[in-house]
């Protein structure tokens, strides 16, 4: 279904693939002619001096669980007016349940900010997130940020960047997006996807080839090839968005009459063009994807990549979910004590007891249509089995109920719901302990759906599409592949009606009230003071988490936390809350003891570890650390990281990050992010600390890497550390404490 071509290739004409050959031009040169850099030398500003791009976007999109933080870290750096259209949704703290007026009173600050900066507000449930840039931000040839990972439109001609805040701040500063020069992966389509196969069972192909070798880890995908045709637009978006769980940069793909349509479908004929490769584009990898073959996929927690075939999980499933339940207890110990997930399996199938469509990847029409017609005139049953659908958007809601489509699948028992983001990161239908629930949204990380396990609470997240879902809850929630079972899909092509966006969002872009006062609920907090970088850092091992990949998600969890958003101080207790609990007491203490360093009482073990170096106290800041072996896959969120910055860490430890958005964030709030090299044992724990001599002078002066020295209580041992690929400006951050006091202090000049 899915192979990789790891060698570099051309394509000619955008039809014919050959490789490197005397007579075609250089890759650097030829790499020009891809649609990503067309789309990315376009939105260049300033010079590459630096061997960088400078890259400035046309739009930006939020939502309320990250826009209150952008907007106040802009507000404290000097920020006047929007100088971007900026889109602020509401669709992920629209129904979390806790904290009393905090979800509302950060819509109304949002509502306020629109009012007085000139964005964009799009009120709770209306839209998630990403519907609503496809339906009313993308346009062919542009760029657009957002605060969330899943910032993907490049399947209909829109290149998107999920990344943590302070990108966003950067651009609402008029500063750009700095990187370096992507290689660009050809992504190419042949064949039809049969009857029952729909855009999730690609994408989790996808995702399993390519995340855990890295094969296209911070590379930009371009999707091209005779299949793009045989795929409607809705089809395309749920590839493409589901692209981020391979850790690509970005995606583009090439434009075609069906895009042509989607935008004249929303009214916006103006906003297209073709997108094409040049004559002759060099790609510095391939994948081909083979349509025809696609099986019926399931993805088995603990993420996209752990995936099978669904046929290939009823034959063996009791080898299969052995592997997931010795995972999990290898993952949670002696956390949770009933771990039965091969109780799912009855009269030699897998069952499941929930199935959830929804989301960016999942609630579009297409998927709602095909899963009422699998469903109609069936029952998902009165037994333990349920089943929820969220449409995407209001105007996919409206038309899922003029087309029949809501009235069919209410008809067969499933309880349809609002536009929200919820079920994808535990704020909304989460399942019960030990229960299995299959879904079509975007990941199944552990921790994420519900789990607790420092309550002895754990939920089994699996991901399918839509197809295949309702499938299952027509067998009352025997997992069943899509391919499977024989349905007709009659009812009506989506017809677009945008008049509640008419009527409801605020559009106030280049209509800045700048008199306007802001309305601040008691929940909403601005940052705390954050000290710069010091001569020497002596770095307290706070955590250390050896797991082969860290989530951004066991950083700082999400569901029922998503209400402490704008509030620093209350959110940062819940740091690691998921995967190292006692990480915030010890955090905790060592900011204090850092405290009294500054205020000249500095307690006596760190004076007795300053003096097994040789060092002073007047000159070195004494921080928290966590280290973990490649933490910050998933989520933009940049609270992963904020969060340490609040409880006084100073530096991430690590072998590699998962993403470069979690180092950016990282960067952002002044944690260093050291690496070590692959063949460097890191045994050390909790209580150890780490000495780095002469960091700022070495920050400074452009160096990359530094010998620091690590104190245990078996004596002092030497480390290199690694600090490489940091642009001036991330330098300067690093060195001011933080990207707010960097602006601070430009604003001071």
């Amino acid at each position: 279904m899915v192979e990789l071509i790891n060698h570099g290739v051309y394509l000619l004409d955008g039809q014919q693939i050959v490789p490197q050959k005397e007579g075609l031009p250089s890759p650097d040169e030829a790499r020009e002619q891809t649609i990503t850099y067309q789309i990315l030398r376009a939105h260049e500003a300033g010079n590459s001096a630096d061997n960088k791009m400078h890259i400035r976007f046309d739009a930006m999109m939020s939502h309320d669980i990250t826009y209150v933080g952008i907007i106040q870290t802009a507000r404290a750096s000097g920020l006047k007016e929007f100088p971007l259209p900026y889109a602020m949704t509401n669709c992920h703290n629209s129904l979390c349940a806790v904290g009393g007026t905090i979800n509302e009173d950060d819509h109304i600050f949002g509502l306020s900010a629109a009012k007085k900066y000139g964005g964009i507000y799009v009120p709770a449930n209306l839209a998630v997130i990403h519907q609503y840039a496809r339906e009313a931000m993308a346009k062919c040839g542009n760029m657009i940020l957002g605060s969330d990972s899943h910032t993907r439109y490049g399947s209909i001609g829109n290149m998107g960047v999920g990344e943590g805040g302070g990108e966003l701040v950067k651009q609402l500063l008029r500063n750009t997006w700095d990187i370096n020069p992507p290689q660009v992966v050809l992504v190419w389509l042949e064949g039809k996807p049969k009857k029952g196969i729909g855009p999730h069972d690609v994408a989790i192909s996808l995702v399993k080839a390519t995340f855990e070798s890295g094969f296209v880890k911070n590379k930009v995908l371009e999707f091209a090839g005779p299949g793009v045709k045989n795929l409607p637009i809705d089809f395309r978006n749920g590839i493409d968005i589901m692209t981020t769980e391979t850790t690509c940069l970005s995606s583009i793909w090439v434009t075609d009459e069906e895009v042509k349509h989607h935008y004249e479908l929303h009214n916006r004929p103006q906003d297209y063009k073709e997108l094409r490769p040049g004559k002759t584009a060099y790609y510095d990898a391939m994948i081909r994807i083979d349509l025809g073959t696609q099986e019926s996929m399931i993805a088995l927690p603990f993420h996209p990549s752990n995936a099978c075939t669904i046929h290939e999980l009823q034959e063996h499933p009791e080898e299969i979910l052995k592997k997931i339940e010795e995972d999990g207890r290898k993952r949670y110990g002696d956390k949770v004590k009933d771990i039965n997930l091969m109780s799912k399996i009855r009269d030699g199938k897998v069952w499941a007891d929930q199935g959830i469509i929804a989301g960016c990847s999942g609630g579009t029409y297409d998927n709602l249509c095909e899963a009422a017609a699998i469903l109609n005139g069936q029952s998902i049953g009165n037994d333990y089995f349920t089943m929820s659908a969220y449409p995407q958007s209001s105007p996919v809601s409206l038309a899922t109920q003029r087309s029949g489509v809501a009235q069919t699948l209410t008809e067969a028992g499933v309880v349809l719901k609002p536009a929200f983001c919820g079920p994808c990161f535990g704020a909304g239908d989460v399942p019960g302990n030990d229960c299995l629930s299959i879904r079509h949204t975007t990941r199944n990380f552990p921790n994420r759906e519900g789990s607790k396990p420092g309550q002895g609470q754990i939920s089994w997240v699996a991901l399918m599409d839509a197809r295949s879902i309702a499938a299952t809850a027509a067998n009352g929630g025997r997992i069943t592949a899509a391919t499977d079972v024989e349905y007709e899909d009659n009812y009506a092509p989506y017809k677009y009606d945008g008049r509640i966006y008419e009527h409801r969002v605020y559009n106030g872009f280049g209509k800045a009230e700048p008199n306007y006062e802001l309305r601040y609920g008691p929940n909403i907090k601005d940052w705390p003071h954050m000290f710069p970088m010091m001569d020497n850092m002596l770095l307290e091992l706070a955590a250390v988490i050896h797991d082969p990949v860290t989530t951004t998600d066991e950083l700082i969890p999400s569901g029922e936390t998503s209400s402490y958003r704008s509030n620093p101080l209350k959110l940062s207790e819940f740091a690691l809350s998921r995967r190292v609990p006692e990480y915030v007491g010890i955090a905790k203490r060592i900011q204090k003891e850092d405290h009294e360093r500054r205020d000249g009482k500095t307690p006596q073990h760190v004076l007795d570890a300053l003096k097994q170096v040789g060092a002073s106290d007047k000159d070195t800041s004494f921080g928290s650390c966590v280290f973990a072996n490649k933490p910050g896959d998933g989520s933009a969120r940049e609270q992963a990281a904020s969060c340490q910055k609040v409880l006084g860490g100073d530096a991430n430890i690590c072998y590699e990050y998962a993403t470069k958005r979690y180092r950016s964030n990282c960067i952002n709030w002044g944690i260093v992010p050291f690496t070590i090299a692959r063949e460097t044992p890191f045994d050390y724990v909790p209580g150890d600390m780490v000495f780095v001599p002469g960091i700022r002078k070495a920050m400074e002066e452009g160096k990359e890497e530094i010998d620091a020295q690590v104190i245990t209580k078996d004596g002092v041992k030497p480390i290199h550390l690694y600090f490489n690929n940091l642009g001036k400006t991330e330098r300067e951050v690093l060195l001011a404490g933080c990207l707010m006091n960097y602006y601070a202090k430009a604003n001071k000049k």
